[in-house]
Parts: C-alpha cells; sequence; structure tokens
C-alpha cells in the first residue's frame, strides 16, 4: 500500500487548555473520513510518546464520534500548572499546536479524503 507522511494539522485541527497540572486537548477532525482514520492513528499511547520530553504520567483518550472529535487528558504534563510551573506555557495553551505538528502516515488514496477542502471541490 502507498503511504504518504503528512501532518496531523493537514486532516484536523486543535484546542488545548490546563486542568491544574495535566492539559486537555480535543483534536477535532475536518470531516468523517478523518475521524475514521485518526480513530485508529492517534492512540492515547501515540500522544503520550509524542510528548514524552515532556515526562506526562499518564495520557488518556476520549472518544467524540458526533463532533469527529478526541479528547486526550494528559496527567503531570504542566508540572503543578499555571500557579507553579516554572514551564513557559504553563497553562498548556500551545498543546494542542503542537500536537498538530505529529507526523502520521496516510495511504495515499485515503488522504484526499480527510483534508477540508479535497481538490475536487476546492474554488479559486
Amino acid at each position: 500500500m502507498n503511504t504518504t507522511e503528512i501532518h496531523l494539522r493537514d486532516i484536523a485541527m486543535a484546542r488545548s487548555g490546563d486542568k491544574g497540572s495535566d492539559s486537555n486537548i480535543g483534536v477535532i477532525a475536518f470531516n468523517q473520513a478523518g475521524y475514521t482514520f485518526l480513530r485508529d492513528q492517534l492512540t492515547a499511547d501515540k500522544v503520550q510518546e509524542f510528548f514524552k520530553p515532556l515526562n506526562p504520567l499518564h495520557t488518556t483518550r476520549y472518544d467524540l464520534p458526533n463532533l469527529w472529535a478526541f479528547n486526550f487528558v494528559i496527567e503531570g504534563i504542566l508540572e503543578g500548572g499555571g500557579s507553579s510551573s516554572l514551564r513557559i506555557d504553563a497553562q498548556g495553551k500551545t498543546l494542542g499546536q503542537a500536537l498538530l505538528e505529529m507526523p502520521l502516515l496516510i495511504p495515499v488514496h485515503l488522504f484526499p479524503q480527510c483534508i477540508l477542502n479535497p481538490p475536487a471541490e476546492r474554488t479559486s
């Protein structure tokens, strides 16, 4: 099967914030095809590994299929949170943007179905 490397940002958007020492990252696919692909590819373990340099304790994924979305709760990643952490981003506001840089391998035939405006639907 032919695959191509993309970034999560190519097929989804994200928003993040703090919950004390933990961070909450919502990932919303642009469409159903993207959600279906991400359901198998964007696991809690892969998100945990992606943020390994920040020493997260545990990552849990909650599926929101009616919204084509996932909610990740990453425990301990903020080292105490806004009032006690010395991290530059103590509220976790940039973690969603960072996650959108995650590389993914996607089948070449599936990629056009997962992007926001497939080539056939784009207008100049």
